[in-house]
């Protein structure tokens, strides 16, 4: 964003072209933003035309260089629940020259979205794709968008979460699920259970969300899948609790891990932001990864942000 264009008060137009950075000198951070001023009013506006103008202005950003503004480009499509976003996520999966993480972002986007239409698609890139994220993602995907189907989605009982992301599964029932910790925990880690299976006691955990929980989270960072790695520390991120930080700074600062895990727990310790997050995350905006490096930087803006008197922002996948 240039210093001239308030992000709050700006037209679709301006938010576009900060998002696609059409100055050449915007920065990611602000891009950010303009991304989910975007992504607010594809999601709420009661003006169908406006909502689906600003979902069409979010999409075109694919075309950007940046692995990580993209891939929240696809997160984003896939919270808007609105329909008209799936086409895009769908050349955007079938894109070969798009990265994984971003390819991964938008078949989840899919399942985020309850897309029946792609349910082939996904089956094809689940069974085809030389990708295990890929094929991961879209295992999750369909299995979301079987579940919507289904009379379990209206039966089951859900916890209300205090959280208001489409997931890429729903929490464990609360009638169905263990009610101790360390028994959610062993399905989480136990990789003979189906994928969908350990995310709905991920999310079982998120929404419990005591330091106990936090911690059997965390052990699914010995996981030998990126992925469920990856949204490990996005749930952290969601939950804040300083408890997470030092498993978060594990990962981060391990150079074995995948980029996709490392960029998340980077958002993730810019949401916590307590005092030792600050030199962490500084110390990373040289990294050898551009998706860890990118990530620091916009880490460190939610850090201020959570440090500062605004009244919001947006929570980064």
């Amino acid at each position: 964003m240039t210093d001239e264009i308030n992000i709050v008060t700006a037209s679709l137009e301006q938010l576009r072209d900060v998002l696609c950075n059409k100055s050449g000198d915007a920065k990611l951070s602000n891009r950010f933003r303009a991304l989910f001023n975007l992504k607010s009013i594809g999601a709420e506006s009661e003006d169908e035309e406006q909502a689906h103008k600003a979902i069409k202005y979010i999409a075109e950003c694919f075309q950007d260089d940046s692995e990580l503004l993209k891939h929240e480009v696809a997160y984003v499509l896939g919270q808007t629940k609105d329909l008209y976003a799936a086409p895009y996520l769908r050349d955007c999966l079938t894109n070969k020259n798009q990265q994984v993480m971003v390819r991964h972002e938008a078949a989840e986007a899919l399942g985020a979205l309850g897309d029946k239409e792609s349910l082939k698609l996904l089956e094809d890139y689940f069974k085809n794709d030389p990708s295990i994220e890929i094929r991961q993602t879209c295992e999750l995907a369909i299995e979301r968008i079987k579940w919507e189907q289904s009379d379990l989605s209206k039966t089951e009982i859900l916890e209300k979460s205090l959280y208001t992301s489409i997931d890429p599964a729903p929490p464990l029932a609360t009638d169905q699920a263990p009610s101790k910790i360390e028994k959610l925990q062993e399905i989480l880690n136990d990789q003979n259970k189906p994928l969908f299976e350990r995310y709905r006691a991920m999310f079982r955990l998120r929404d419990i969300g005591t330091d106990e929980a936090c911690l059997a989270l965390a052990s699914g960072f010995d996981d030998p899948s990126a992925l469920f790695k990856h949204e490990i520390a996005y749930v952290f991120g969601q939950m804040s609790n300083p408890v997470t930080v030092p498993s978060l700074i594990k990962v981060l600062k391990d150079e074995r891990e995948a980029g996709m895990v490392r960029h998340e727990a980077a958002e993730a310790l810019g949401s916590i932001a307590t005092d030792e997050v600050l030199p962490i995350l500084k110390s990373f905006l040289n990294d050898d990864v551009q998706v860890v490096r990118e990530s620091a930087i916009v880490a460190l803006d939610m850090y201020e942000y959570e440090n500062s008197n605004e009244l919001e922002y947006a929570t980064v996948k």
